[in-house]
């Protein structure tokens, strides 16, 4: 196991390392007018001296260099236009606390819904329950989720009332940002705990015991539910990755102050140094998930041993 994940972060290391340069040298291709705040007022005289204080003229490799090693120190640069002249890391400071809340809350309710919902659907196999759960997952994954974004924020705001704009103080505030980026979540694990339970339901352990007289209820709590939840476990920290990445959307349409509003006002500002901050925090976050969640599943199932030959996804 130990060797498993020192060879899983190296390998992680060095996709993080690709992303991460490929994006620097993609934005130093671009104008060079996302590196300055006031172009237009500049004269190409001021333009030039600016670009050698700022090293954007130096070759390629020492440009990588040099940000590389301002990254070994936790130097994102600063923000270019969006706060001039602010470190990104002060203003990162102050985006992730809500990003992680609302992700952190939205998750815990796409569990607390969704593997119920599940175990639901797949103990009444064939009935009501059943057909009123795939059908909510099948327009879940089949309608965009700009799309029902939308509509929760329409009909969240028109028969509820709940407010549009989110406000740190009021409560009530968070439910529509909440739901929106939970109710994906709550259809993947629903459909996922129905699969792999009735995949463990069709098994010859589950037979022999039903043959046996074990009650079904005992069986499908304490056998069925159990195995079923171990593929599981691995997508939950990705979960909370991907959910941070929707917030992108669901954060501007609601003004939240967090890091996926962030990354759109970056994008359409230009700030190129915030935006490269961003795409590496963001790859970094995914790339650790995938890893927790490898962790996860051998510390629910001792059996499993990535270490051991056939053992790897």
């Amino acid at each position: 196991m130990a060797s498993y994940i020192v060879k899983r972060v190296l390998r992680s290391f060095i996709t993080l390392f690709l992303v991460v340069t490929i994006v620097f040298c993609l934005l130093r291709f671009m104008p060079v007018e996302g590196y300055f705040n006031n172009f237009d007022k500049m004269t190409p005289e001021q333009i030039e001296r600016q670009l050698d204080a700022r090293g954007l003229n130096d070759p390629l490799p020492t440009q990588l260099v040099r940000f590389y090693n301002d990254l070994v120190h936790l130097d994102l640069g600063e923000s270019i236009k969006y706060r001039p002249g602010v470190p990104i890391t002060e203003i990162l400071a102050q985006r992730i606390p809500m990003s992680m809340l609302l992700g952190t809350i939205s998750l815990v309710l796409a569990l607390a819904l969704g593997i119920p919902f599940g175990r639901l659907m797949t103990r009444y196999k064939g009935r009501i329950p059943d057909h009123i759960g795939t059908a909510f997952v099948v327009l879940i994954q089949a309608v965009p989720a700009v799309v029902y974004y939308l509509f929760i924020q329409m009909y969240g705001t028109s028969l509820a009332g709940l407010p549009l704009l989110f406000s740190r103080t009021n409560l009530a505030t968070y439910v529509l940002p909440i739901i929106s980026l939970a109710i994906g979540n709550i259809a993947y694990y629903a459909m996922w705990v129905r699969r792999y339970m009735i995949d463990e339901s069709n098994k010859d352990y589950v037979k022999l015991a039903i043959a046996k007289g074990v009650n079904s209820k005992t069986l499908m709590s304490k056998q069925i539910f159990r195995n079923a939840f171990v593929p599981l476990v691995q997508y939950i920290p990705t979960s909370l990755i991907l959910t941070l990445v929707g917030s992108i959307y669901v954060e501007s349409i609601y003004s939240i102050p967090g890091m996926g509003g962030l990354l759109v006002k970056a994008i359409q500002m230009q700030d190129n140094t915030l935006v490269q901050a961003l795409v590496l925090i963001y790859s970094f976050l995914s790339i650790i998930g995938l890893i927790i969640g490898d962790i996860a599943m051998t510390l629910v199932d001792p059996r499993i041993s990535f270490g051991k030959k056939g053992g790897a996804r």
